[in-house]
């Protein structure tokens, strides 16, 4: 495989990895049932964003770190891909977790109830129903992690920047190259200057 599609395939993985954290931080994660002690008999609706409220900025700085693969340099490349895996694991450890023991939850039921205290919340949940968008969210930690790795390994091979501009060449009349610049050439009104100068200073310049 080219190194071009090396490099579009592993930005095309951390954008993956990051579109699954957003997308999961919008959606419903758990369903909790309370108890009769609790007085709620509805259930407790707990959306990504509450179970793991780090998870949206975390995967809004993958998209970051996926166009700074798309301009950074071979130096820097290495530099962001570090920074990915670590991005990544930060988003498994986010995503992971039991959920009656998650602080997402525990907030959600202490704010339906209005009881507080570690044990007293979790003494009002009776289940827990996790729907599949934690385990996408880890999935996206995963995809994250793994194409910053794939940029460390196969960087090198990666092609360069393009460059916005390059250097110009002058040649000579003959052709050859010149490594200084010519003199731009002199516009008209530059020796009327010049003799004004001169007059200014007190010299003829009709002397000549």
């Amino acid at each position: 495989m080219t190194g071009g599609r090396l490099k579009l395939l592993t930005i095309l993985v951390v954008v993956i990895g990051a579109g699954l954290g957003l997308a999961g931080a919008t959606q419903t994660w758990f369903t909790v049932t309370l108890t009769h002690a609790a007085g709620h008999p509805a259930p407790v609706v707990v959306t990504g964003s509450d179970a793991s409220p780090a998870l949206t900025a975390l995967s809004l700085a993958a998209l970051a770190l996926a166009l700074a693969f798309a301009i950074a340099g071979r130096v820097a490349r290495i530099i962001v891909g570090v920074i990915g895996v670590i991005l990544g694991a930060t988003v498994i450890f986010a995503s992971a977790g039991d959920p009656k023991t998650s602080l997402g939850v525990r907030n959600a039921v202490s704010t339906a109830t209005g009881i507080t205290g570690d044990s007293s919340v979790h003494a009002l949940i009776a289940t827990v129903a996790a729907s599949a968008w934690p385990t996408l969210a880890l999935i996206g930690g995963i995809l994250i992690a793994l194409g910053s790795l794939a940029a460390l390994v196969t960087g090198g091979r990666w092609p360069g920047g393009s460059r916005r501009y390059n250097a110009v060449r002058f040649e000579e009349a003959d052709g050859k190259a010149s490594a200084t610049s010519k003199r731009p050439e002199e516009r008209p009104g530059d020796s009327a200057v010049d003799d004004w100068d001169e007059l200014t200073r007190g010299d003829d310049p009709t002397a000549d």
